[in-house]
């Protein structure tokens, strides 16, 4: 079955914890309240679909214009080296649009990916941390 992507559709904080506890992404998945509110303040949400299962999805905060966040960008790990994150992220920046910048702060394992579909990698971020 082929890979299906919708811009219309929020998945589930469960759907969404599974995703991101298999693919390993650094998330409150033990607050399900947490994780729908994440989706809830988020107005970009890509998502990949196998059949109902979700196997990718790109969550994003932008003004449409300027700048677009990609907080989150995560593939199952059966379906990684398919293409499904880069088709993510060509669909963030489609719909993002040509005048807006799509940044991103990596995990540390994914630092060599991101050249790959691409990003430049930056030295001048900052970042003040959350405490929870």
């Amino acid at each position: 079955m082929p890979i299906v992507y919708k811009e219309d559709v929020i998945p589930t904080a469960e759907q969404v914890i599974i995703l991101y506890n298999n693919a390993g992404l650094p998330r409150p998945t033990g607050d399900a309240e947490r994780i729908k509110k994440m989706y809830a303040h988020s107005n970009l949400v890509i998502t990949a679909w196998d059949g109902a299962t979700l196997v990718g999805v790109s969550r994003c905060i932008t003004d449409w214009c300027w700048s677009c966040y990609l907080a989150d960008l995560a593939v199952q790990p059966g379906y990684q080296k398919e293409g499904i994150g880069k088709k993510l992220i060509e669909l963030t920046r489609e719909k993002a649009g040509e005048q807006t910048m799509v940044l991103l702060l990596s995990v540390p394992e994914a630092m060599t990916y991101y050249p790959k579909v691409g990003f430049t990698k930056e030295e001048r971020a900052f970042a003040s941390y959350r405490k929870i």
